[in-house]
């Protein structure tokens, strides 16, 4: 077998975003969404609320789509974990959790723009690794969130408009604003702030909390959440966080969430290039008699061969990779050939 080595300029890398939708069904958009109640009745559930885009219990292999979750900074809206000790519960982790993810100060409070004074209470999406790949893609956001009767709030990403990249500590973020799909609705600023941050490379959406609940008049759903005491809650709503149905709720109720994913392919692509005097001869041993003799005397003068496949090798003769041509190449002495050969990764 014989090897041809390759040049410096025999390659070259290139990168390209490949964008693709979230969901695991392959659909854009998401209309309905089923949760496990194995899951929100376990000690989990009390911190996170697992979601599918298919019901778990008829489709034992559905994919967790997304959590939801429910912080607060006080520990209302949870039973605390011990009742004699104020204000730890899994509301009060969920939202330090997340503080020092983006925040990276435990002292903190998430600000939500025009809310200097800080907010105690966010609501989290976070979607599964598998889903997003690497990135959520800026623009691609429709979230729709019912409240109490018809009300209904569309919420998108500002990339479109922004311009410049915004961050926190060193994670880039998108506001979120009303709008769909990265078009803007005009509106007033909330008195509570903005209503929350996209972070595309963590595949988060932190909802502020207070903003959902303003009246829908001024651009609020009305949404009650549960800040009960740890004595009210351990007997209104035992076993999870309540807060995470209220989420699940408005989101299944506005039964349309488009989102999609990005992620940077690398491509490294091999130049093979085949001289007129190289790989004209066949290694095939069947060929060659007991002698050493070609058993068919027309390749003697004129050898013909028709390769099919390419390998690439490292310099200790492991084979690395195969290529394989769509039909067979005719090559002679009369002939050069040069194959691109690509590697995604």
């Amino acid at each position: 077998m014989s090897f041809s080595q390759f040049a410096p300029d025999d390659s070259v890398t290139s990168n390209q975003e490949v964008v693709s939708t979230l969901w695991s069904t392959d659909d854009a958009t998401a209309t309905a969404f089923y949760t496990s109640s194995t899951q929100q009745a376990s000690t989990l559930g009390d911190f996170y609320l697992n979601v599918y885009t298919s019901d778990p219990q008829v489709n034992t292999s559905a994919s967790i789509e997304m959590s939801l979750a429910y912080g607060d900074s006080r520990g209302s809206g949870s039973a605390y974990f011990n009742s004699a000790v104020d204000g730890k519960s899994p509301t009060r982790d969920v939202y330090g959790q997340f503080r020092t993810l983006i925040l990276g100060d435990e002292n903190t409070k998430f600000t939500f723009d025009t809310l200097a004074t800080g907010s105690d209470q966010i609501a989290i999406i976070s979607f599964a690794r598998s889903q997003y790949k690497q990135s959520l893609y800026g623009g691609s956001l429709t979230l729709v969130l019912s409240g109490s009767g018809d009300d209904r709030l569309t919420l998108t990403d500002n990339s479109q408009t922004q311009t410049t990249a915004e961050f926190i500590q060193n994670t880039q973020y998108y506001t979120l604003i009303s709008g769909s799909q990265g078009t803007s609705v005009t509106q007033a600023s909330l008195p509570s702030g903005s209503y929350g941050y996209v972070f595309p490379s963590e595949g988060l959406i932190i909802l502020n909390a207070l903003a959902l609940a303003q009246p829908y008049s001024v651009g609020g759903l009305g949404i009650t959440w549960n800040e009960d005491s740890n004595a009210t809650v351990a007997t209104a709503a035992p076993g999870y966080n309540y807060n995470n149905r209220i989420l699940y709720n408005a989101i299944t109720l506005g039964e349309n969430f488009r989102i999609q994913a990005s992620e940077t392919v690398s491509s490294r692509y091999f130049f093979c290039r085949v001289k007129n005097s190289e790989y004209n001869f066949t290694s095939n041993p069947t060929i060659i008699d007991a002698n050493g003799n070609l058993l068919y005397a027309t390749l003697i003068n004129n050898p013909v061969t028709y390769p099919t496949a390419v390998g690439l090798y490292n310099d200790t003769g492991d084979l690395l990779a195969v290529a394989k041509l769509s039909q067979p190449l005719q090559k002679d002495f009369t002939k050069e050939a040069l194959i691109r050969v690509k590697l995604d990764y």
